[in-house]
């Protein structure tokens, strides 16, 4: 669920969309690190100015805690190629 909505919303920030991906990586019991690859270029707009924009996707994401009882870190880098 979480995945899926970072995705979708990180293709609709992104001037390549098709580039974007998102991995999951449990880190322990309740506890998951989301990451989300993204062109070089993009990056830099997923993270934003001062990282606000990054630190409002992790405001929406703390909600999903409330839900599902899992803490997610979500961090931003740029694709390997």
């Amino acid at each position: 669920m979480v995945e899926d909505f970072l995705r979708e919303y990180a293709k609709l920030i992104a001037d390549f969309p098709d580039k974007v991906k998102v991995e999951r990586v449990e880190l322990g019991e309740n506890f998951a690190e989301v990451i989300v690859y993204a062109d070089k270029v993009d990056t830099g707009k997923l993270i934003g100015k001062d990282g606000r924009m990054i630190n409002a996707i992790k405001t929406v994401i703390i909600g999903c805690k409330a839900k599902y009882a899992t803490s997610y870190r979500v961090t931003v880098k740029p694709l390997e190629e």
